[in-house]
């Protein structure tokens, strides 16, 4: 008994003894929760724009997309951590208007701005600013100084910076205000703000749709709702919504060396005023853009000893997978047609064309990313392909380049190549043309547009250099196509006539196109800098100085040589073959136009392309008179830069508008077409042409030209006083012979009176095709003396032939009093 007494004291005691301790223990424990919650309490707490921890900032649900920088999606805010080793780097960004509204032809892919930024960091923020390479001078010169002084980057956008990764060698910040609301450099274009009347952005309609990065290039693409008074489409919404896209690339930390322009060759170029030069004042510099072509080290041997090699890395161009695969193999053929010209430069295989990897070989390959250049083919009615690039602003170094082929481009060749060789070719005489016909001009653009691409311009020039009877020999075509380059406008072979079989259709790679390439692309390896090669250069343009092939002609309006959709070296002569095949075309245009069970649509436009072609060969001819030719050279080359046009040619140029256009073309005027086409406008079809030639003929700056050349030539000059009497002659033949005056001729009569109207009451003109003082010119005076020879003529006449004639000549008559005398 007394034994168990003890047991249970001692148990009691160690169970109080254990109480105790446990509940020293708890009030230890909420001393220190307390102590901890003190201090906290006692911090100060962080304040909004405190840079966070990484962790707290990229949180786990950020879904990550790893390239040029990190970028982070979390719910509607992007996010980017830019390494610190691309600060500084400057990055060429790209504006695009990438998806438009409808009914609008400022089309999906259009450029809307370009410029260079810059990411620096300044203390707590990221500050993106805006470089330019307008002006530059060597930083070892004193003028360096003053040219950044007034070449100050300014600030297109600050960030917060957010937060720090872990080894603090890349900075977080929030990009998505930049985005979302107006940067006016990253949105629409001021002219287009201006065009639909836009106030403001609606921010509850705009967004961002994606932010993607890749190793070379961050593409970011958002949707922009504006405000807007005057919307293409839709305009009851009061609103017109884009999606703009945004292609940041990087540059190459060690620029390319530049190749410096001579406009002999004909070069996309770019520049800048350089206030370093000693040439005791700034100059414009300009040099090519172009691709980066190099000869491998181990290569360097054979390509001195003549030897083809291929460059280091190739220009390679994927085919869009939206493409139609029977289109394909010819847009391919196309680009790789230029292979013969980079082998003028020493490589082979320099351009390559690809498909590019399924979507299961590789799910990650995009159009988008700058590593890759692509022909994009698009769903729009828009007829038409081009062939834009992005480049290096301080080397000119192209760095990708997608050509945009738009579905449509078909129908216009359909047209061209209808209304250009159906005279004299089969496979040309009807609408909807077979699948390697069709191929053979898609193939035809594709060469095209990849010479723009390359860094070529048209060269409207060229096709001047063949001699017009030449186009129609097999054997001369088959060797050098319809013109000495691709870059020409020189579509189709309209001089071929009936007979002249085997004769080449269109032009190819030419002459011209492999001397431009071997001279912007040829490495020249013994030069150490762009300098040293410019005499080499010069060497290589001047070796074929003399040789019109090698011609490059800039289309300016002025010469006669340098037209759009012209062949051979004669006007007059090319425009009578294609006239008449023009002639041969319209009789059979309802049989090679129509079929049972449809309509006449396919008849009507392509009696259209037969109106356009005819016009076009009047335009061809109507420059000439008061033409110019250039002939670019420098001072080491003999001859003249600016050659009139003889004056001969520009008497038979007017002769031959009197004869084909301004006596009534009444072949073009076919009633059985006509009258499945058009209740009425055939006569305002026909008054069209001729008051456009008409219009085109009395323009201030030709007679301006015309006036020069006599001033200087004397009788050798084709004179205004001439031209007007040749003119006058023709357009009023009725008034000497007495016939009664037609429709069309009373129409062209009366366009010609009010041109000359015109001309009295014109402003002063200031352009690059010339510049006229209108009053203090002899310009005035002369269109004076023409109405008033005019009105004595319509006078004397004015009670001869039938009722409408006189009404006409005295309604003239009345006109010109009005003009001379106005109240």
């Amino acid at each position: 008994m007394k034994h168990s007494v003890k047991v249970l004291l001692l148990a009691l005691t160690l169970i109080v003894s254990s109480c105790n301790t446990s509940k020293k223990a708890a009030e230890a424990e909420a001393a220190k929760k307390a102590a901890a919650t003190k201090a906290a309490a006692s911090k100060p707490k962080p304040k909004k724009g405190d840079i966070q921890p990484y962790s707290k900032v990229v949180t786990k649900d950020a879904k990550t997309d790893d390239g040029l920088f990190k970028v982070h999606k979390i719910d509607d805010k992007y996010l980017y951590e830019i390494p610190d080793s691309l600060l500084g780097r400057e990055m060429l960004v790209v504006t695009r208007i990438a998806k438009n509204t409808s009914n609008n032809r400022n089309f999906g892919g259009q450029k809307a701005n370009t410029q260079v930024l810059r990411w620096q960091k300044k203390d707590k923020k990221i500050v993106v600013r805006v470089v330019s390479h307008n002006i530059v001078a060597d930083e070892d010169l004193p003028v360096h100084e003053a040219v950044t002084n007034s070449n100050f980057e300014p600030v297109l956008y600050t960030f917060p910076i957010k937060a720090y990764n872990d080894d603090k060698t890349a900075t977080v910040i929030d990009v998505t205000e930049l985005y979302s609301t107006d940067v006016k450099a990253l949105g629409l274009p001021g002219y287009l703000r201006t065009g639909y009347k836009i106030s403001r952005l609606d921010t509850k309609k705009s967004f961002i749709e994606s932010v993607k990065s890749y190793p070379l290039n961050i593409e970011a693409r958002h949707v922009k709702t504006y405000v807007a008074n005057a919307a293409p489409s839709n305009s009851s919404t009061g609103t017109v919504s884009v999606e703009m896209s945004n292609s940041m690339i990087l540059l190459p930390k060690e620029p390319m060396r530049r190749r410096y322009f001579d406009e002999r060759v004909g070069w996309f170029a770019r520049g800048q005023v350089d206030y370093g030069l000693d040439v005791q004042k700034s100059k414009m510099v300009r040099y090519l853009d172009r691709w980066r072509l190099e000869v491998k080290d181990e290569d360097i041997e054979k390509f001195k000893r003549g030897e083809l090699v291929e460059p280091k890395k190739q220009i390679v161009y994927y085919i869009d997978r939206a493409t139609p695969v029977k289109w394909r193999k010819y847009i391919k053929e196309g680009i790789e047609d230029w292979q013969v010209a980079f082998e003028a430069a020493g490589f082979k295989n320099a351009i390559i064309a690809k498909d590019p990897p399924s979507v299961e070989e590789d799910p990650d390959w995009t159009p988008e990313d700058v590593r890759y250049s692509v022909v994009r083919y698009l769903a729009s009615p828009i007829p038409n392909a081009n062939g834009p690039h992005v480049s290096d602003p301080r080397s000119g170094e192209i760095l990708e380049s997608d050509i945009n082929w738009y579905h449509n481009v078909m129908s216009l060749l359909q047209g061209w190549f209808f209304v250009q060789t159906a005279a004299i070719n089969p496979e040309a005489q009807r609408v909807g043309f077979k699948d390697e016909v069709m191929g053979e001009l898609i193939k035809f653009v594709s060469s095209h547009e990849v010479g723009h691409t390359l860094g070529l311009p048209h060269n409207m020039g060229s096709s001047s250099a063949y001699k017009v009877d030449d186009l129609r020999d097999a054997e001369f075509t088959k060797k050098y196509g319809t013109a000495p380059s691709i870059m020409d406008y020189a579509r189709f072979n309209y001089v071929a006539q009936p007979g002249d079989e085997g004769v080449a259709l269109m032009p190819n790679i030419g002459v011209y196109d492999k001397h431009a390439i071997r001279w912007g692309y040829r490495p020249i390896l013994e030069a150490k800098t762009a300098e040293d090669e410019k005499p080499i250069l010069d060497k290589w343009i001047l070796d074929h100085a003399d040789d019109p092939m090698y011609r490059f002609g800039q289309l300016n309006g002025i010469d006669p040589s340098a037209q759009t959709e012209d062949l051979g070296d004669n006007a007059i002569k090319a425009s009578t073959y294609g006239i008449a095949n023009l002639k041969r075309i319209v009789p059979n245009l309802i049989e090679w136009t129509t079929k049972d069970g449809e309509t006449f649509g396919d008849l009507s436009e392509m009696y259209g392309h037969v109106v356009s072609q005819y016009n076009r060969y009047m335009g061809h001819v109507t420059t000439n008179i008061g033409g110019v030719y250039k002939y670019t050279k420098t001072a080491d080359q003999p001859g003249d830069v600016f050659v009139n046009v003889d004056k001969k040619h520009q008497k038979e140029c007017l002769e031959f508008l009197n004869n084909e256009l301004f006596k009534t073309p009444t072949w073009l005027i076919d009633e059985a077409i006509i009258k499945k086409t058009e209740f009425n406008g055939v006569t305002e079809r026909i008054r069209g042409i001729q008051s456009r030639t008409l219009n085109n003929i009395l323009n201030l700056t030709r007679m301006m030209r015309m006036i020069d050349n006599e001033t200087l030539n004397g009788s050798e000059a084709y004179s205004v006083l001439s031209m007007m009497t040749d003119l006058r002659n023709g357009i009023w033949s009725e008034l000497r012979s007495g016939r009664n005056i037609d429709t069309y001729r009373r129409n062209l009569q009366r366009a010609h009176v009010e041109r000359l109207a015109t001309l009295m009451n014109s402003k002063d003109v200031r352009g690059f095709r010339g510049t006229v003082t209108v009053k203090q010119s002899d310009i005035i005076p002369v269109v004076r003396g023409e109405l008033n020879r005019i009105k004595r003529m319509a006078q004397n006449a004015s009670n001869r032939g039938n009722t409408i004639t006189r009404y006409h000549l005295r309604d003239i008559v009345e006109r010109i009093d009005a003009i001379l005398d106005p109240k």
